[in-house]
């Protein structure tokens, strides 16, 4: 298994550009809460019946991602935890806006990957992901890692 450096060094090696690190930084959150709002609106088994509304495939997804990801780098995973919280509670507010929670996330999905792919056509490089479907779980990390190497942090 690869390590969280070259994880994130590989995934780098595509993200050099300053306007695409930029629209990285825009747009890789919406599209995490896009994703946590798809899977918010799936139904539940009825095991879940009658446990509370934030037992739901949105929050499972986000414990598996962060169990990956403390497999990868604890102290990576506990940056990953506070943004994922964040981007859950981002997610039960939409949803109780006037229309499905679902069309919403279509919409910031939509918008935020034709961001992404702006960016690497600045870049002039594919997305990793092309490569390998597992960095579609490292770019959130890779902008994680970046904050915390700005404010000093070790990961």
């Amino acid at each position: 298994m690869r390590t969280v450096t070259e994880w994130l060094s590989e995934y780098g090696s595509s993200h050099e550009n300053p306007t695409n690190k930029l629209l990285h930084w825009i747009c890789v959150p919406p599209i995490v809460l896009s994703v946590m709002g798809f899977l918010w609106t799936l139904p539940t088994p009825a095991a879940f019946a009658g446990i509370s509304g934030w037992l739901n495939w949105a929050t499972i997804g986000a414990l598996l991602a962060l169990v990956y990801y403390v497999v990868l780098s604890p102290s990576l995973a506990l940056g990953a935890l506070l943004a994922f919280a964040v981007l859950l509670t981002v997610v039960a507010w939409l949803d109780t806006l006037p229309w499905p929670l679902w069309m919403t996330c279509l919409v910031i999905f939509v918008v935020a990957w034709i961001g992404q792919f702006a960016g690497h056509a600045i870049e002039g490089k594919k997305p990793s992901f092309f490569k390998d479907v597992q960095f579609l779980l490292i770019g959130p990390l890779w902008l994680i890692a970046t904050l915390y190497r700005r404010l000093g942090l070790a990961y």
